[in-house]
């Protein structure tokens, strides 16, 4: 069989994925396509990816640099590792070293701003420069395992031993959050290394964060420098070129809903590995036994910045609609005033009788990323919407739904949502025994959403969140953290010398 190189692209023409589909080149992409690029289709959608050879050869060379890497950290001690994390740590906690982080990131925010785009997650506030000191100071400290016991299986004269081994290399794509970097840094604790593409609103900080911090604390550990490679690109073919290295050991995405979908489909078809974190939103829902103070409670905790767990859908029963709905808008309303904005609401049709007409016909200002909006205060949305995840800049969204009872909430739940977090809130043990056994959600709670998240909850840095959108996940759990990519080694141990088959 000939195989050769497709030079060049032609409007119209047709390209096979799938068995039995075709993809049509079009006109922008024929006129971009240049001897020695690539193509990915991916498979799921159709869509025709375009990877100049520039951006594959640079990121092939990135990974290649991380692959060299984890040979020599292999080597390094345990002690070393801890070395790198306390001092990537103090650089970000020292003024002087975090100066120019500063400065470069409120360029990035500026720039996004000035693009209209979202910028919640972008500045690198006192809080998130204090968690990201924090999340390094606690892999600082993490139990060192990379070649821990898993088990053992005794025999006459020799045994087996199963112990713990890093991965590889780990790919990482996240949209622009500073703080992910540092977290992305945590594979390091179990002697993996990692390639990462930053969203590009953010690469200025990236770059700032790799010159003043992590090159000179991999340096002052010992560690080998291309440890962690960040992939110097606003574009955003490296991250379909990075998740088309075949020589990944797992792939890492972290983002919106459908770049994650997106890259993870790229993985897949290339056979690597991938954890996905992208679509989230939380649920609560008000049990017939909900105490209205609790509820109100939860919603308010649920709503103070937007992130993947934050509130996005509350659920209440007809039975206490009348009576609790009126508290989760007033929850809802203060939780805008907060943020000295409203809370624009999502309203179903089975939950509009229990809302005050005139929320409806009242326009307020919202505040988006691409500026303020006049639209109304309450909104009707159908049942089947209650999967879209409030992506809101300022102005905090949720969506109010009435259910026939808890059983109700619950189907819908895992029918629409992206299943990542459903808290009940119920004075019941068996209304809470019955919503754990059959709500399809990796984390379950019985207050506020916001408790998701590996740093907070379990007292670790994380790398994502995974809900079971794509199905539930073998051994783990829905935190992927630093010490999750690890595989087993298997050790034979002769007590003599004489044993045979």
């Amino acid at each position: 069989m000939n195989v050769d190189r497709v030079e060049r692209l032609e409007a119209g023409q047709r390209i096979l994925f799938g068995g039995n589909r075709w993809a049509t080149v079009g006109e922008d992409l024929a006129r971009a396509f240049a001897p020695g690029d690539r193509i990915v289709v991916v498979h799921e959608t159709g869509d025709l990816l375009h990877i100049p050879a520039s951006e594959y050869d640079t990121v092939a060379a990135a990974v290649e640099r991380a692959h060299r890497a984890f040979g020599s950290l292999a080597a390094a001690s345990d002690d070393a590792i801890s070395g790198f994390f306390e001092e990537f740590a103090a650089r970000l906690d020292a003024p002087a070293s975090f100066a120019p982080i500063a400065s470069a990131n409120e360029r990035d925010v500026s720039d996004a701003r000035a693009r209209g785009r979202s910028t919640t997650r972008l500045v690198l506030s006192d809080a998130m420069r204090s968690g990201m000191v924090s999340g390094l100071r606690m892999w600082r400290d993490y139990r060192a395992d990379r070649d821990a016991l898993v088990d053992t299986v005794q025999h006459d004269g020799w045994r087996a031993e199963m112990r713990r081994a890093p991965l590889g290399v780990i790919g990482f794509v996240f949209e622009g959050r500073p703080n992910v970097f540092a977290d992305a840094t945590g594979v390091l604790r179990t002697g993996n290394t990692v390639v990462f593409r930053i969203g590009s609103d953010a690469l200025g900080t990236a770059r700032a964060i790799v010159e003043h911090a992590l090159a000179p604390a991999l340096a002052a550990a010992g560690l080998p420098p291309d440890a962690a490679v960040l992939i110097d690109s606003p574009s955003r073919a490296t991250g379909w070129a990075l998740f088309d290295q075949r020589s990944l050991a797992l792939a890492v995405a972290r983002g919106s809903g459908g770049a994650v979908a997106q890259l993870g489909a790229v993985a897949r078809q290339a056979g690597v590995p991938v954890s996905l974190h992208g679509t989230g939103g939380g649920w609560i829902v008000a049990g017939e036994h909900a105490v209205a103070t609790d509820l109100a409670d939860a919603v308010f905790h649920s709503l103070d910045r937007k992130v993947c767990n934050t509130v996005n859908v509350v659920c209440v029963p007809r039975s206490r609609a009348g009576e609790l709905v009126a508290d989760v808008l007033a929850a809802a309303h203060r939780a805008g005033e907060r943020r000295s904005t409203v809370t624009k609401l999502h309203i179903t049709e089975s939950a509009r009788p229990f809302v005050p007409e005139h929320l409806f016909t009242t326009d307020v200002e919202v505040r988006r990323a691409d500026g303020p909006h006049r639209e109304p205060h309450a909104s009707p949305i159908d049942v089947s919407a209650l999967g879209i995840e409030w992506e809101w800049e300022d102005s905090p969204e949720i969506s109010i739904c009435v259910v026939d009872d808890l059983q109700h909430a619950v189907r819908l739940f895992n029918e629409h949502s992206p299943r990542l977090v459903a808290s009940l809130v119920s004075s019941s043990d068996a209304e809470h025994q019955g919503f754990w056994s059959t709500v399809d959600a990796p984390f379950v709670g019985n207050g506020f959403t916001r408790w998701v998240d590996g740093q907070f909850a379990l007292d670790k840095p994380e790398l994502g969140l995974s809900n079971w959108e794509h199905g539930r996940l073998f051994a783990r759990s829905g935190v992927l953290g630093g010490d999750s990519a690890f595989t087993v080694r298997i050790r034979a141990v002769q007590d003599r010398p004489d044993i045979h088959r």
